[in-house]
């Protein structure tokens, strides 16, 4: 199923994937408006549609973006509140790149008509998705287990220190899933040795991990933020697909254990 602005596979296993940050189309008209360097989208969650494709063939239903989060970041909440008081973050349409430097030449930034307009557009018809499809999972299955994957590069200095752990697993601390969910993930990580990890470090979980989960109603969620050098390379951009098949061979655990 596709839309003007997301594409939809529908699956039929109780595994809901999100990927809010795979899209990096930006309007020409708004590019115009940005810094050279923003109009690359070079904050985008690099090839994660094509990393977890694979999941289609267990039944997974999966949902991403056609625009890039410079558009409007689909992890945010519709009033823009931060998810993380204190730290540097970046809004429902962003004014800062992960660099720190402004998306927007100046003078160029979103008016407030404009962000309602693209809430209106982009926003609410991937909500309006997601919820539609874990309704159908939840009266398919009784439970649902939504995976937001996401990606960043190993190193931001403007949103954290030093280099990122390889698989940041978010789940609310402990709020949005099962004791056992995440107990379960955490052993498959511990068993290996390729990967480092974290469970809500940097990372604790983005507003559709937060909105979503209603774990009494057996609706789980979790967030995996993967540092990209763990199937790419951050310098020239390239899917390393030696590097995607190790941790896809990871993500199949996680999915056969949970499932």
């Amino acid at each position: 199923m596709t839309d003007d602005t997301f594409e939809l596979h529908i699956g039929t296993s109780p595994l809901l994937i999100s990927l809010p940050h795979d899209g990096s189309t930006i309007p020409e008209a708004l590019q115009d408006r940005m810094q050279p360097a923003a109009r690359s989208a070079p904050d985008t969650d690099w090839y994660v549609g094509r990393l977890y494709d694979f999941a289609k063939s267990l039944g997974a239903t999966v949902l991403r973006p056609k625009y890039s989060r410079y558009v409007i970041d689909l992890n945010r909440p519709p009033d823009d509140m931060s998810l993380y008081p204190g730290q540097n973050t970046t809004g429902l349409c962003p004014m800062k790149q992960f660099s720190g430097e402004p998306v927007y030449l100046e003078g160029h930034w979103p008016s407030e008509h404009e962000v309602k307009s693209r809430i209106e557009h982009y926003w609410r018809p991937y909500h309006h998705a997601l919820k539609t499809q874990i309704a159908r999972l939840h009266f398919l299955h009784g439970r649902v287990l939504l995976w937001e994957g996401h990606s960043i590069r190993s190193q931001v200095p403007f949103l954290f220190d030093g280099v990122l752990p390889d698989f940041n697993i978010g789940t609310v601390a402990g709020a949005s899933c099962k004791p056992e969910t995440q107990s379960g993930i955490e052993k498959i990580l511990s068993e290996q040795t390729r990967f480092s990890s974290v469970s809500n470090g940097r990372f604790k979980g983005g507003y559709i991990t937060r909105e979503y989960c209603d774990v009494e109603k057996k609706i789980e969620t979790v967030q995996l933020e993967l540092a990209q050098t763990t199937y790419m390379d951050e310098e020239s951009l390239e899917y390393d697909d030696a590097k995607a098949g190790h941790v896809q061979a990871v993500l199949r655990k996680f999915f056969d254990a949970v499932l």
